[in-house]
């Protein structure tokens, strides 16, 4: 996985976002071991569309990233651009 530029984040606020599928979601939370942890909950988000409302940054510069009308906070790299066709 890599990892991506400290303190820049990838979705801006306003950005409309689609979280990773369950498997990849699944393989995230048995093997991330460092600050907020993904939870049983946010597995069901799984593939669901919604808009970046915030993004934050941990000490280290991981972006974190609070989502509109979902639970939780999420890494940078179980969110995935939405493609437009």
């Amino acid at each position: 996985m890599d990892r991506p530029t400290p303190y820049q984040e990838k979705y801006s606020a306003g950005t409309e976002v689609q979280i990773a599928d369950r498997s990849f979601l699944e393989h995230f939370m048995k093997t991330w071991q460092y600050h907020h942890k993904l939870t049983a909950e946010q597995l069901e988000y799984a593939d669901k569309i919604t808009t970046v409302d915030s993004v934050g940054f941990y000490h280290g510069g991981d972006p974190l990233y609070e989502l509109a009308g979902i639970p939780g906070i999420w890494h940078e790299a179980c969110l995935r651009a939405v493609k437009i066709t």
